[in-house]
């Protein structure tokens, strides 16, 4: 009988026996609460000094505002830095300058009983169109300014290229994309052409007709015969600077308001018997900035209804009433302003820029302050034993230091992982995320501080304020009605109620221990079913809010152009190894021909639209023509000139802007960069890509982004295999979008 109670004691000695990690775990959870015990009962001697202490420190963050750093350009928040699409995209632009911007209509015809836009009215009407948007007018800073003023300059937009440049037609001289090109962009030369088919189809090739024309349609001879729309697009010279982390183009941006989008949305009622959807370059920022702005009302609303929220769980709901803690919801609220306040000012101070990801950090902190606040008032409230009117400062402050011992704990568990996952998230190679979570980072610390600080303190002087039975707002007056003072101290409510006696037991029985472990093994199966499939994909239109005007101009692409693929352009460098290699850049096409089904899918080089290669128009044209007019240089036998120095020369007469529209290759003018000395430093070759688009689950197109990555590695690798052509890079708009995936 000894023996087994002998047994039985030393059994239960070894099950209370705590764990190496349980005696940490205490060990850690007393030190907390000893802090915080502590901190809790000078809080409960001085509230206003801690009050003024950590308004001060909020103050003292914000100095860092004087080194506040806005950024909105895409290329500098999502795009990795020091990648190679960046260290393209800053030589590309060293050479040719940035993009162009560009405005886009497709035009077809308005009635349903009529498929074809290649009819002597509905081209009349399209051509009226353009020359309203070519002549109008905008200002900026008193200048006036049409599209001739601000285009792209290059030559080849109009199809007789011999009348010497004038204000009549000056349009040949910018880039402009379209059919009406034919016509020289002139009315009276429409009206008088009695076949237009005819003139039409001396565009170019079948290719380059199907890359302007919507749904076209060609005889057994390969001629056009009608078209349900085509394209007509206009490029605007950048002229863009950044100013406050934001690139802004104020003068384009004001022809593309005034002129482009005033024309197109009256389309419908000045010109009937056509519809045009449109897209502008400034389209982006004019939608997805409206909808911001029409989102300003619902974020107010949003913080009106969390602060109702706060004071109707806290307190009681009826102001008016002992109880009552709107006040103290309203510090809440405060208390994430303050932390927020202070820890963008500190970020600043860091030299963190602040993008427009950073927006949410209010609501982010809003919803972990709230979670502290009702920690804390739960614990004060636990804490008190006593009526309020029993209840003197020093009571208060003896409940402050339990409670805050019993709520720091909590607080700070949560915070320091909230702080830890966003401090390791600053480590991203995306700068925007990596900034976004810095900035995080640091407000959920002085959350944590003003949390313990700053509504702790609040709280202290609100429980002086009850037990006074004095108002709200004007604390300084009592109420009437006498101060409701349960004898036995604090009521649980409805909602402790519930989980202490139904849900914590259901939870803990058999069959809930079953039913919650079948539950959240489905949802764990579920969530690594749908991380195995989980797909790249990339959309710019779901930045669009719903009903916008630009998803006309997305639909009408994808019905009629819907083979039409990323441009991308290859970048020769060092004048003297292109006039080495010239031969053999001016036959690139036969390196680009069968490329189209496997990376780097480029499409074939068999129209203007595919290839544009200024070597190759340079040799075709000397073969032609010889150089009596663009220089006179003399010419080897296989039609080169002899030397460097005359080959710079061919090309600057080719190309020069100095005769402008009437260069026999003006239409290459953007493609070259000449140095101070007149000595060629690069000329890029223009190409595109096949479709590189999707449908989604719902049959929307967006982009593929596995095979645009495959694309962009495989042209790059294409190009560093000619390595009798280097230097030599490529580069496309989309990489650096391409890029951050």
């Amino acid at each position: 009988m000894s023996s087994n109670n002998n047994q039985e004691s030393t059994d239960a000695d070894n099950t209370s026996k705590p764990t190496c990690m349980e005696r940490f775990g205490d060990t850690v959870d007393g030190r907390i609460n000893g802090f915080f015990s502590k901190l809790g009962l000078r809080i409960g001697h001085n509230p206003k000094r801690i009050i003024t202490i950590c308004i001060g420190l909020t103050l003292l963050c914000g100095i860092g505002f004087a080194r506040f750093t806005p950024e909105n350009r895409p290329e500098e928040l999502w795009v990795p830095q020091g990648t190679t699409a960046q260290t393209e995209s800053d030589l590309y632009q060293g050479y040719f300058g940035g993009n162009s911007r560009i405005n886009s209509l497709i035009i077809e015809p308005s009635s349903d009983d009529n498929d074809n836009v290649l009819t002597k009215d509905l081209l009349l009407d399209a051509m009226k169109m353009h020359q309203e948007i070519a002549s109008g007018q905008s200002q900026e800073d008193g200048e006036t300014y049409t599209f001739t003023d601000l285009c792209v300059s290059s030559g080849g937009t109009c199809a007789n290229t011999t009348a010497q440049p004038s204000a009549s037609n000056a349009i040949c001289n910018c880039l402009v994309t379209s059919i009406l090109k034919q016509w020289n962009y002139n009315v009276e030369l429409l009206e008088q052409d009695d076949n237009i088919l005819s003139t039409l189809n001396g565009y170019g090739t079948q290719q380059d007709l199907e890359a302007v024309l919507g749904q076209p349609t060609f005889d057994d001879d390969g001629q056009l015969v009608s078209a349900e729309a085509f394209i007509l697009s206009y490029f605007l010279e950048d002229r863009s600077y950044v100013e406050d982390g934001t690139e802004i183009d104020p003068i384009n941006e004001g022809w593309e308001k005034d002129v482009f989008l005033a024309v197109a949305e009256d389309v419908g009622t000045d010109y009937p018997s056509l519809y045009a959807p449109y897209f502008s370059a400034r389209s982006f920022q004019d939608e997805f900035g409206g909808a911001i702005n029409s989102d300003i009302l619902l974020v107010q609303v949003s913080f009106a209804l969390c602060f109702v929220y706060v004071a109707a769980t806290i307190g009681k709901f009826q102001w008016w009433k002992s109880g009552s803690r709107w006040t103290l919801a309203l510090a809440a609220l405060i208390t994430c302003g303050l932390a927020v306040a202070g820890g963008l000012g500190l970020a600043s101070a860091f030299g963190l820029f602040f993008g427009p990801v950073h927006n949410f950090l209010p609501f982010i902190m809003l919803g972990i302050g709230v979670d502290d606040a009702f920690v804390i008032v739960n614990a004060f409230d636990r804490e008190r034993k006593v009526k309020r009117s029993e209840e003197d400062d020093e009571g208060i402050a003896q409940r402050a230091k339990r409670a805050l011992g019993r709520a720091g704990s909590s607080i700070t568990v949560t915070s320091m992982t909230d702080f830890v996952v966003f401090a390791i998230s600053s480590s991203s190679g995306l700068p925007a995320l990596a900034s976004f979570s810095a900035y995080a980072a640091i407000c959920i610390f002085l959350l944590w501080l003003f949390a313990a600080l700053f509504f702790s303190s609040t709280f202290v002087l609100d429980e002086r304020r009850q037990r006074d039975n004095r108002r709200e707002c004007l604390c300084c007056t009592q109420r009437k009605a006498e101060l409701d003072d349960p004898e036995e101290g604090f009521e649980e409510g409805i909602v402790s109620k519930y989980f202490r006696k139904y849900h914590a037991p259901a939870l803990l029985s058999l069959p809930g221990k079953l039913i919650t472990v079948t539950v959240f093994a489905g949802l764990l199966g579920f969530g690594v079913f749908g991380m195995i499939n989980l797909s790249v994909e990339d959309t710019s239109r779901e930045f669009f809010p719903s009903g916008s005007y630009v998803f006309d101009f997305f639909d009408a692409v994808d019905e009629y152009f819907p083979s039409t693929g990323i441009d991308y352009e290859i970048t020769f460098e060092e004048g003297s190894n292109i006039y080495k290699e010239r031969e053999a850049l001016s036959e690139l096409n036969t390196r680009l021909t069968g490329l189209e089904n496997n990376p780097p899918y480029i499409a074939e080089p068999v129209s203007e639209s595919t290839y544009r290669n200024l070597m190759t128009g340079l040799h075709d044209y000397l073969v032609e023509n010889g150089s009596g007019a663009i220089g006179n240089v003399t010419l080897d036998s296989d039609s080169w000139p002899t030397n460097e120095d005359d080959f710079y020369l061919t090309v600057k007469q080719y190309t020069s802007s100095e005769q402008g529209g009437d260069a026999p290759g003006a239409e290459y003018k953007q493609d070259v960069s000449f140095g101070d000395d007149n000595v060629l430093n690069a000329y890029k070759m223009r190409g595109r890509y096949v479709s590189l688009t999707k449908k989604d689950r719902d049959g929307k197109i967006i982009d593929d982004a596995d095979r645009q990555i495959d694309a962009m590695d495989a042209t790059r690798d294409m190009v560093n295999s000619w390595t009798e052509l280097q230097p030599a890079f490529p580069y496309s708009e989309q990489y650096l979008t391409i890029e951050g995936f």
